[in-house]
């Protein structure tokens, strides 16, 4: 049976019926598939991207204080944002798989389990986030002419994280019953939603404002994802009718897949924070600087992110066909789309990076040290993509700890050692060398483990 991947089916049925083959479907069909999940995926990823943009130039335009004040509290922001992430990962693996073996009456369980409690630990989170958005500036070191702002903004990221949460998981499912579309529209939406809103709010607020208008356009998504997912998806709308007993099963296996997840990035994120009071005493512009081009550099690296939700998708339905060298091939071509586009995405950056610095920031020395800093870091976006992809990968089959024991012995070992060695004599670009050899580490670690594990 061949399946024509050019011809205009949905995505979910394209995969559906490469699934229910009795014979391996060949290379160009298995890649064809590969890019139109990636697709939709990659420009998810480039719209969230977009608003940090947006945010980044507009408060940018206020000085680099303002810069410095959300930079100072963005790994914290970071960290919240990967565990709200872990637990969308750790029900939505176990969807695909379900739909992969066309359980979809079970699909719809773990998503009803998955909403109550995402709410529950999404409170949570936002009340231990309130609690601390005082002195959190100060933990961090940073500036008192910053730390107001810096408190502000953070107080009221940590007001909208119910709606990240919701819009999280709500993609999430959409991802992984192969619907890669809606997702990548309405993040498009919340792209533009945010530039409305920063544009009205900034300009009155100053750097909380930014926040303000990034709540709400989250706000606003929330509600149409969750409304997509819940009532619109032919596969996963909640039927009232449909009994949905309490099964511990499902929430066992997402603390099987999401909890090593949210220590990954409990542990990563506590090692950016560690980084941020190792570059805090150089200075506002360094701050600045530092910030402003990690914000630059997620453009390369967020397609690659893309790629690998598309990626555990993939492999979560083949697993749950049972086709496991359909899964690995998945995997391999995946990785290898992957570290095509983060390679080309870093080439370009690599000459572009003035051009939107400039857009980004008033502050021509903080201009210059962003160039500096971000064009040795863009050597290691090769690697870099494989680790994202292969990591992706490995969370569709159900292997997220051993990914998370690499990263973190890369994260902990190589950056923060080599940081702290480095920085004294070289500054800010100490850090960022210190940060591209981690990551090509890193790259190195996750496609040996994606390779030897058994599928």
């Amino acid at each position: 049976m061949k399946i024509n991947a050019n011809k205009k089916i949905a995505n979910e049925q394209l995969l559906a019926a490469m699934l229910r083959q009795e014979d391996d479907p060949g290379r160009g069909q298995k890649l064809s598939i590969v890019w139109r999940f990636s697709v939709p995926a990659i420009l998810a990823q480039l719209t969230s991207i977009m608003m940090q943009y947006i945010d980044t130039a507009m408060v940018g335009n206020l000085g680099a204080g303002a810069s410095a004040a959300i930079g100072v509290v963005s790994t914290s922001t970071w960290l919240l944002n990967g565990l709200c992430s872990a637990v969308a990962t750790g029900f939505s693996v176990q969807a695909a798989q379900k739909i992969g073996a066309r359980q979809e009456r079970d699909a719809r369980h773990v998503l009803k389990h998955a909403l109550v409690f995402a709410l529950c630990f999404s409170g949570i989170l936002m009340a231990a986030a309130i609690g601390i958005s005082g002195p959190l500036p100060i933990w961090l070191g940073a500036g008192t002419d910053i730390q107001k702002n810096a408190s502000i903004y953070f107080f009221i990221y940590a007001c909208s994280l119910p709606a990240f949460q919701l819009q999280s998981l709500a993609g999430s499912m959409l991802q992984c019953s192969g619907n890669m579309r809606t997702p990548a529209i309405l993040d498009a939406a919340m792209c533009g939603l945010d530039v409305v809103f920063n544009l009205l709010f900034i300009q009155f607020f100053g750097v909380p404002g930014a926040a303000l208008g990034t709540a709400l356009a989250t706000i606003v998504i929330c509600i149409a994802k969750l409304w997509a997912v819940c009532v619109s998806s032919p596969i996963l709308n909640i039927r009232r009718k449909e009994p949905c007993p309490f099964r511990k099963a499902i929430l066992s296996h997402m603390v099987r897949i999401g909890l090593p997840m949210g220590f990954e990035h409990i542990a990563i994120c506590g090692a950016m924070i560690l980084s941020t009071r190792i570059i805090a005493p150089l200075g506002t512009a360094a701050m600045a600087a530092n910030s402003i081009a990690v914000t630059a550099e997620s453009i390369c690296y967020m397609p690659g992110y893309g790629i690998a939700n598309a990626a555990t998708t993939l492999v979560g339905q083949s697993i749950g066909a049972g086709r496991k060298t359909l899964a690995k091939s998945f995997s391999n071509l995946s990785t290898l789309l992957g570290c095509l586009i983060m390679t080309g995405a870093g080439i370009l950056m690599y000459f572009a990076c003035p051009l939107i610095f400039r857009m980004l920031t008033p502050d021509m020395q903080v201009q210059q040290l962003a160039t500096d800093v971000l064009r040795i870091e863009l050597f290691a976006e090769p690697l870099f993509a494989a680790s994202i992809v292969a990591s992706g990968a490995l969370r569709g089959a159900g292997d997220s700890l051993v990914p998370c024991l690499l990263n973190l012995a890369s994260i902990w070992g190589v950056r923060l050692t080599l940081s702290v060695l480095l920085v004294g004599q070289f500054g800010l670009s100490g850090v960022w060398v210190a940060m591209c050899a981690e990551l090509c580490v890193r790259g190195i670690l996750l496609v040996y483990r994606q390779q030897r594990f058994r599928w």
